[in-house]
């Protein structure tokens, strides 16, 4: 069984924001493969299907962003999901706009989210579908972005520029995932970064 898990913030307010790249990524998914969000599992809301003869969950945390580790390990827990079996769908700051890079492991690169299901799961070992959502401009004279800056930045709605190429990546991360379940994660690393 495999659990596929989309980061972001519930509730109406942030549902654009950019931060939930990984909540629009999973919903698309869900709905192009039948599968309906439609149980609520823990902290989380979910839906159950087959796709590429895997067994599969998805998954929304309906804890906000810095305490997805919450949920996600209440669901690996629950269904006995081995790191190797988890997919986590995320934004990425350090990636253009649109690029999707997959790996397993490593550090949480700073992200929140990352950094809590880590925490409580023990361990790096997952699978990550990284979407990046590029870096605000830099303010004259600053070399780095305050803490504050990346904040507004990833709490605010895409502009109409960078939905379009949302609008592109979206399918395209489905497509990634279906690799992932049918050719593995090496495949499917070749094809999409």
């Amino acid at each position: 069984m495999k659990l596929i898990v989309g980061l972001g913030n519930p509730g109406r307010t942030y549902a654009h924001n950019r931060h939930n790249i990984g909540f629009m990524c999973l919903r698309h998914f869900a709905r192009t493969q039948g599968i309906r969000l439609d149980k609520k599992q823990g902290q989380a809301r979910t839906g159950t299907g087959k796709v590429s003869g895997s067994e599969v969950i998805v998954a929304r945390p309906q804890t906000h962003m810095n305490l997805s580790g919450q949920a996600v390990s209440r669901l690996v827990n629950r269904f006995k999901i081995s790191p190797d079996d988890l997919f986590v769908i995320h934004d990425d700051l350090d990636l253009p706009p649109g690029k999707i890079r997959l790996r397993r492991g490593g550090s949480s690169g700073g992200h929140n989210g990352i950094d809590s299901i880590i925490t409580h799961l023990g361990s790096a070992d997952f699978i990550r579908i990284r979407v990046g959502i590029g870096r605000p401009p830099l303010v004259e004279g600053s070399a780095r972005n305050k803490e504050a800056e990346i904040i507004d930045y990833v709490l605010s709605d895409f502009t109409s520029e960078e939905l379009k190429t949302m609008n592109k990546v979206i399918p395209e991360v489905s497509e990634a995932i279906l690799c992932l379940l049918g050719e593995g994660l090496i495949t499917a690393m070749n094809k999409y970064n």
